[in-house]
């Protein structure tokens, strides 16, 4: 195992921060996979389960059983965990730009497209090696100007290269999910079984450049231009694995998620052995398009009716709305059928927020597809 360091910009005068990667293998000895927690500071079971994934790992590469690399980054984000607020820890935004931590990474296509079209040919393997070259150098030629954008660009450049991605977060309250680009969903489908995903979210483009999208999008967008005339492979399977709660953090989840992505790793021929028998997978996936947000109408105590993880038919009563003034309830109720896999935390609504969602089948919404 390799420990590196790699330093940010300092924001102001005798402050410096760095990010952590652990590479675990052989570099170029076989599949590559980058893996990290945590990039919304306070999204904190995947830093747990990342500390477990590595005691995991130096076992595997002591007993020889790695066949590739994989590197660990299980804090990402030290900007944010330094972000505290009245006792609170505030790591999904920026403080200083108020920018998500997991939006405006680097569009890989839009760096390679001026020079890529003459370095393609007829071989598809070349072709993967190429397109990758071609991205190293564009995020080489990048120059940051501030400590967030040096931040995103070192994950990029730990990352870009990784024919496995794995990005891990979770949400307020919520049953474990993941997110995917449909292309990818048979390569994916093994993982999902193996950590239990109660929901598996399909899209293309979601709008916003998120972390897990650029590494599979440019793949996508390189075929759809160049692939009636080149081979180009999907060289990329990238992955947002949500690790259920904020508060879901313990041994035993973390145990169960590490072994479930070493599983996953083992049938993708990174790790030697053999996988354990598939689980059954819990539900089809669903397309990110199809999820519907409920919504309050005005604020309230907010009281649900369903826990996170439940099937619910079209019209099933979602939660309650208790306005202790006017003394009324306003029931919220889904519009469609599926699995209601998120919650938000708070437990007063103001109006218009987004309280829960539920993944339906078929696709009703466009444009920008995740929450802030």
């Amino acid at each position: 195992m390799q420990t590196r360091n790699h330093s940010l910009i300092a924001p102001a005068l005798g402050t410096a921060r760095q990010v952590t990667s652990f590479h675990y293998g052989k570099p170029g000895g076989g599949p590559k996979v980058y893996i990290q927690s945590s990039l919304h500071a306070d999204e904190l079971p995947g830093m747990l389960t990342s500390w477990v994934l590595r005691r995991k790992l130096a076992e595997l590469e002591t007993a020889g059983r790695l066949r590739g690399e994989v590197v660990i980054v299980p804090v990402p984000n030290p900007v944010g965990l330094n972000q505290h607020w009245l006792g609170h820890l505030i790591g999904r935004f920026e403080s200083n730009t108020a920018q998500n931590f997991n939006r405006n990474f680097h569009e890989l296509t839009a760096l390679v497209l001026p020079d890529i079209e003459p370095r393609l040919g007829a071989d598809e393997a070349a072709n993967r090696a190429a397109i990758r070259t071609a991205m190293g150098e564009a995020l080489a030629a990048q120059r940051p100007t501030n400590e967030l954008e040096s931040m995103r660009l070192a994950l990029q450049k730990l990352s870009y290269d990784a024919d496995i991605v794995l990005d891990l977060h979770c949400d307020w309250e919520a049953a474990m999910h993941i997110y995917t680009n449909p292309d990818l969903w048979p390569e994916v489908e093994p993982l999902a079984r193996y950590l239990d995903a109660k929901a598996s979210l399909l899209a293309l483009n979601s709008i916003g450049n998120p972390f897990d999208e650029i590494h599979s999008f440019c793949w996508s967008e390189l075929r759809e231009r160049f692939g009636t005339r080149y081979p180009i492979p999907y060289g990329s399977i990238s992955v947002t694995i949500e690790l259920r709660s904020q508060r879901d953090v313990s041994h035993e989840y973390a145990e169960h998620d590490a072994q479930a992505i070493v599983e996953y790793l083992v049938t993708r021929g990174v790790i030697e052995g053999t996988a354990a028998p598939l689980p059954p997978l819990a539900h089809p996936a669903t397309p990110l398009a199809g999820t519907e947000p409920i919504v309050a109408p005005h604020s309230g105590v907010l009281v649900y009716r369903v826990e996170c993880g439940t099937w619910v038919e079209r019209g099933a009563a979602i939660a309650d709305i208790v306005d202790p003034l006017a003394d009324t309830v306003t029931t919220l109720h889904a519009s469609v059928s599926g699995v209601m896999y998120a919650r938000h935390s708070a437990r007063f609504a103001t109006a218009g927020m987004e309280v829960a969602r539920v993944a339906g089948d078929t696709p009703i919404r466009g444009g920008s597809l995740l929450s802030l």
